[in-house]
């Protein structure tokens, strides 16, 4: 995308009544090897490039995208969007974009994983294999991947922003089935982040199967538990995506300004005890949800969503922060060019507190401890959620008991956070993918180990 291109395109959007106007390019290299039941189940690269132009008036957005980057395949799709858009006055136009710039990175890239190629994977999902059948005769099937991304976008809009930015992703995953007497337990482990091959080769492939394959076993033997309300303690790590999922989700401005949050017009209030603090932090360095700049070239930040108990800020894009009177938080992101981009979140998680596990284990005379939580569902409107609980043990009179399985937490989010009453110091993030309005990013949940006072465990 040349900049006198990029440039008479946004005044034309200026001169033809938009308010604003900014283009998105892309272009991604993606490639992925996995294997299953000791063969390659997966091979596949490829590279998609595309460019999007939105035009905002007021707070409407329209949006399209094209594959042709010239300045007459621009024009051809500025004027399609232009005719949803009739009778609007010209604006000051004139856009003069600045010099190019490169967002500064928050990431160490030493070994591009396209330069290694997909035969550099193939000792990694060797040894995933090898040591998940190692671990016992019962583990009946081990599935491993690789994953990178190699992302490299260029934003251009009507106020004069230049910038380009590139992001390289990579994750591993193991995925470990165990089986005995017609039973099946399934396990995972799947770290990812901002980083370069090295990460395959400094993560202890053996140690992440082992983890995996041992909780399958674990699980698998496990009896069943009864439900009813009852005190749990959440993991540390993944237990946060629940908090992402019926918390965070109804405090980004896509759920306020549709009024399908139960956190409207709660900013500077009580909504959880004193321990809790909750924060979305696009800066954090190699983290797999972490930006250098959002997808509408805004440098990224650390958001404090909940200090001590008390909501203040909600996560907000440009149009979200204009509509809902908050101020904006870098937190516009898409999957692609295809996707205009919304406020999402990036890297949330539970801030540590002060307890240990020993001592929230002590408080509880009967309750679970789930310290690794699988899928669910939320419907982000209300805040109600169902989580799967992957690992989980009984606590009886203050101490990890018998593993059981079978179990889901089930409340409203909104109406848990004021029962966390113990927060733990071993925070812990994790990677994740989310899906939501503007397509499937990849984003860091996590927490320290928490109690909660009480919540429906569904059982068999």
């Amino acid at each position: 995308m040349r900049p006198e291109d990029a440039a008479a395109v946004l005044d034309a959007a200026l001169a033809a009544g938009a308010d604003f106007a900014d283009l998105y390019e892309e272009e991604t290299r993606n490639a992925v090897l996995s294997l299953r039941d000791r063969k390659i189940e997966t091979a596949s690269a490829g590279i998609e490039f595309g460019i999007g132009l939105r035009l905002v008036f007021g707070c409407d957005v329209v949006y399209g995208y094209t594959g042709d980057e010239s300045r007459d395949g621009l024009m051809a799709l500025l004027r399609a969007l232009l005719s949803w858009r009739q009778g609007r006055k010209p604006q000051k136009h004139g856009v003069l974009l600045q010099p190019l710039a490169s967002a500064p990175p928050i990431a160490e890239v030493r070994h591009a994983p396209n330069e290694k190629g997909q035969i550099a994977k193939l000792p990694f999902l060797k040894r995933a294999d090898a040591a998940g059948y190692a671990v016992s005769p019962h583990i009946a099937q081990v599935s491993a991947s690789l994953f990178d991304s190699t992302k490299t976008i260029t934003i251009a809009n009507s106020e004069g922003l230049y910038v380009t930015d590139t992001r390289t992703r990579v994750r591993f995953s193991v995925t470990v089935a165990a089986e005995k007497n017609g039973e099946r337990f399934v396990a995972t482990e799947s770290p990812g982040a901002l980083r370069g091959f090295e990460f395959f080769e400094e993560l202890d492939i053996e140690a992440l199967v082992r983890t995996a394959a041992e909780r399958a076993l674990r699980m698998l033997t496990a009896g069943y538990i009864e439900g009813k309300k009852m005190p749990v303690i959440l993991g540390n790590g993944f237990g946060g995506v629940i908090f992402h999922e019926a918390c965070g989700h109804p405090l980004e401005t896509e759920a306020l300004r549709r009024k399908a949050t139960p956190f409207a017009g709660k900013l500077g209030e009580q909504i959880a005890q004193p321990v809790l603090t909750a924060i979305d932090d696009g800066t954090i360095p190699a983290s797999w949800g972490s930006l250098a700049i959002d997808d509408e070239g805004m440098p990224t930040e650390k958001t404090v969503l909940i200090e001590n108990g008390i909501l203040r800020n909600f996560l907000a894009d440009r149009i979200g922060a204009m509509e809902c009177g908050v101020r904006r938080t870098a937190s516009a992101r898409r999957e692609s060019y295809k996707y205009a981009p919304v406020a999402r979140m990036r890297n949330t998680y539970i801030a540590a507190g002060n307890s240990t596990l020993e001592e929230m284990l002590a408080s509880i005379d009967d309750g679970l401890y789930a310290p690794k939580m699988g899928g669910g569902s939320v419907n982000p409107a209300t805040g109600e959620f169902n989580f799967a609980v992957e690992e989980g043990y009984r606590i009886r009179k203050g101490k990890i008991a018998e593993p059981v399985r079978g179990a889901t937490l089930i409340g409203k989010g909104h109406e848990i956070l004021p029962l966390i009453s113990m927060v733990g110091k071993d925070l812990e993030l994790a990677a994740g993918t989310c899906m939501a309005g503007s397509g499937a990013i990849p984003v860091t949940v996590g927490q320290p180990s928490i109690k909660v006072d009480s919540i429906l465990v569904g059982g068999r």
